[in-house]
């Protein structure tokens, strides 16, 4: 089915996250190495920023490292990150191409040296782009990122620049990683996991969840518009009635 056909373009989900699921288990069920799953991963990657591109989308934000993947086993992650670096250096052009932004949320000063300059570089390189804004996450977890906002909010109440009774939900958000971009309205998780696995815990609040079987290195554009036509099909009552929505 011709999904892209089916979107109200007028009507997208202004940020869409996504946990990217299944490298593992695709390569497993290939007979290979689990970063021979993560090199395809990179594919779906390209495909799926190539679609959002397509039908105008705002920002997407994919789950690219949590800060517990780095229990994994050593090979692996070493492996993970000098992918991420040779993929983000050898993506900045067509990121510029497309007019894509880059941004990053996550605990940055936990990665090698060479993947935060590459990062950097590219961030530098594609901060003018007016298209897609393209966030990943790295070495993030939500909790991190709310217990970083506690933490420097209570600096603030301790050198006398906040009162307690000032905290409220703008305040916080303002101390999170988003601040900068909207929350997203559609979260997708590939692979048959139905679960959030510590991701944007706070901004998902009202999001809408999509979950597929699909493993990550099979995911594609067209699955992407699947789940925006699935997303456009559903009423999002924000805790009022339908009937309230209607008047």
């Amino acid at each position: 089915m011709d999904y892209k056909s089916l979107i109200n373009t007028t009507n997208l989900p202004k940020h869409i996250a996504v946990i990217m699921d299944g490298n593992g288990r695709w390569a497993k069920d290939h007979g290979k190495a689990r970063i021979f799953g993560h090199k395809h991963g990179v594919k779906s990657v390209r495909s799926v920023v190539e679609g959002a591109g397509e039908i105008g989308l705002k920002f997407i934000t994919l789950y690219a490292f949590s800060t517990e993947n780095w229990n994994r086993p050593k090979v692996e992650v070493a492996a993970l990150m000098q992918l991420l670096v040779s993929t983000i250096s050898n993506e900045v052009t067509e990121l510029n191409k497309s007019n894509v932004r880059l941004l990053t949320i996550g605990d940055l000063d936990s990665l090698p040296n060479n993947c935060c300059k590459e990062l950097e570089r590219a961030i530098e390189s594609t901060k003018n782009n007016t298209g897609l804004t393209l966030v990943l996450a790295l070495s993030y977890s939500s909790k991190w990122e709310i217990t970083r906002a506690v933490k420097n909010i209570a600096v603030k109440i301790k050198n006398g620049d906040l009162l307690p009774n000032e905290i409220n939900e703008k305040l916080i958000e303002t101390h999170l990683q988003t601040f900068m971009i909207p929350d997203p309205e559609l979260l997708i998780r590939t692979s048959g996991e139905n679960r959030i696995s510590n991701y944007l815990l706070w901004q998902i609040a009202y999001s809408e969840l999509y979950f597929t079987e699909k493993l990550w290195p099979d995911f594609t554009k067209e699955d992407l518009f699947e789940a925006i036509v699935n997303f456009q099909k559903r009423e999002r009552r924000f805790g009022l009635t339908s009937e309230q929505l209607k008047n």
